[in-house]
């Protein structure tokens, strides 16, 4: 059997380890030549959080599709609700209890101003780049790697 072990950093702050295996044994005496790539992914630079309650409330947003979709939508760029709710096809109500809610629990940055109407306009950005969670032997663990993009 032949295998090997590659690292490599991306510029997100992420180790990956790329494990490759060639062979898998058929019978006592042979071996039949196969592929199998495995990848995983280590944080560099996460905020592992500690309180029970925040845990379930992150894992309950990111198990909502809409909220995952702000989220990514509001990754790199700000964008207001309206163009959230064009941009990822959700409701303009519901566009606004998201945000709302992920505002709450600040996972989106708000920002705000006035146009020459006179009327206020918030353009939102995600404070976070990923959420890697790991549930091992009963204990769950997440990390919160933060939006590098993010223009203070």
């Amino acid at each position: 059997m032949n295998a090997t072990t590659r690292r490599q950093n991306s510029p997100t702050g992420v180790l990956q380890i790329i494990h490759v295996c060639t062979a898998v044994q058929c019978s006592p005496t042979r071996y039949i030549a196969f592929s199998i790539h495995e990848c995983m992914q280590v944080l560099l630079h996460g905020k592992p959080v500690q309180e029970e309650t925040t845990k379930d409330v992150l894992l309950e947003l990111m198990a909502d599709k809409y909220s995952r979709a702000i989220l990514e939508s509001t990754m790199d760029v700000s964008k207001s609700a309206l163009e959230l709710s064009k941009d990822c096809g959700i409701p303009i109500s519901t566009a606004y209890r998201r945000v709302q809610q992920l505002y709450t629990h600040k996972l989106l940055g708000i920002s705000g101003s006035i146009n020459d109407d006179g009327k206020k306009y918030f353009l939102y950005k995600s404070k976070i780049k990923s959420i890697v969670t790991c549930f091992n032997n009963g204990t769950l663990d997440i990390e919160i790697v933060p939006n590098s993009t993010l223009q203070n």
